[in-house]
């Protein structure tokens, strides 16, 4: 059966960590920092085997707050990306972190494409460890200044188009691009709320809307259109122009809550 920390925490519930790697020894001493942590506490488990396959079924039996989890596995040096791709699809509320050997430039986007929140290298401290759980539990992005170049020289690379309607006008109101720009700088809805004085609720709101106008579904990827907008430089780059009939329905909504787990 897969192992767990029960300690009660005396400040209130400790996050739940499933804890993958490509060995026992290695998830435990990884396990072992973590529970080291006071503020905040963690709860860490480990799956009984560590094939992306088991550590897979581990995260959608026990649906763990945070999932940390190695690029190499007992199975193949990239199994990590194949559980992330797994749980990608079934939407649930667990967030996930990419360990990482060496922090090269493909690797780090992979791994926010296949649905990572964070990636972290295996060389970081344990301090930085617990750091980047909890950053990442709070629904913020974790990624070094290098991680961060790497994905603005992939969208560069890929020359983003600016995105308008079948009229020519931004999709986005000057209220949504406030809220869009707001959350890439890592701010929780909460946080939104209180900078543009308005309620959760509206937040909330907001954020639906532009995710049906954008056709994404998680924060990662918002905060990725943000950072393609703010890096367009070339006026020579045509918009793409969506017509109503391209965007998501409205059915699509209950599964972008949750998604990003609001």
């Amino acid at each position: 059966m897969p192992r767990s920390d029960n300690r009660a925490m005396a400040d209130g519930p400790s996050l739940r960590v499933l804890v993958g790697d490509a060995s026992r020894m290695a998830s435990q001493l990884i396990a072992g920092q973590l529970r080291t942590s006071r503020s905040p506490r963690f709860e860490t488990i480990l799956p009984v085997c560590f094939t992306s396959k088991t550590i897979a079924d581990e995260i959608i039996r026990t649906q763990p707050d945070v999932a940390l989890v190695s690029s190499v596995l007992q199975d193949s040096s990239f199994a990590g990306y194949s559980v992330l791709r797994t749980i990608q699809p079934l939407n649930l509320p667990t967030r996930f972190i990419l360990l990482l050997e060496d922090c090269e430039h493909d690797l780090v986007i992979d791994a926010f494409r296949s649905g990572a929140r964070g990636v972290l290298s295996r060389a970081e401290s344990s301090e930085q460890l617990s750091k980047c759980v909890y950053t990442v539990h709070r629904g913020q992005i974790w990624a070094t200044t290098r991680d961060m170049e790497y994905i603005l020289e992939e969208l560069v690379a890929t020359r983003p188009l600016r995105i308008v309607d079948a009229h020519g006008s931004s999709l986005l109101s000057k209220r949504e691009e406030e809220v869009v720009t707001l959350v890439a700088d890592g701010l929780t809805n909460r946080q939104i709320s209180e900078q543009l004085k308005l309620s959760e609720h509206t937040v909330k709101n907001y954020l639906f809307k532009v995710f049906e106008k954008l056709g994404i579904s998680t924060r990662v990827e918002l905060v990725l259109y943000a950072l393609a907008q703010n890096h367009r430089s070339d006026p020579a780059i045509d918009p793409v122009r969506m017509p109503q009939q391209t965007r998501r329905q409205s059915a699509t909504l209950p599964s972008v809550i949750r998604r990003i787990g609001i």
